[in-house]
């Protein structure tokens, strides 16, 4: 239960981080980030069970990565107070995710 709290946590600092870096982006506060950060975490475990993993960011391939953009750009309708995104900051924001993810796993073992 602590590592999801602290995965959750995580997550929505680097959303945070990522806000500040890519125009096209804007996350409403810390309380924001961590509500679009669950989202997230949703969206993607369903494209996950549709998908099948290559459908993950985990893969790094470019199915994973347009999978990404689209939770992304999908979570703004599912929490409008707390995540503003365009396409472009959606494709920017799954970049710069990808990135920081391949640096700094957020996955807790």
């Amino acid at each position: 239960m602590i590592r999801a709290v602290i995965r959750f946590i995580v997550s929505a600092l680097v959303l945070l981080i990522v806000s500040w870096l890519v125009p096209g982006l804007s996350i409403a506060g810390f309380t924001g980030a961590i509500v679009a950060a669950a989202v997230i975490a949703a969206l993607g475990w369903v494209a996950e069970k549709l998908l099948g993993k290559t459908a993950t960011p985990q893969s790094r391939g470019l199915i994973g990565f347009i999978a990404a953009a689209v939770v992304i750009y999908l979570a703004q309708y599912i929490v409008p107070g707390s995540i503003r995104v365009n396409i472009i900051g959606a494709l920017l924001a799954s970049l710069v995710i990808g990135l920081i993810d391949a640096i700094v796993p957020t996955d807790l073992r």
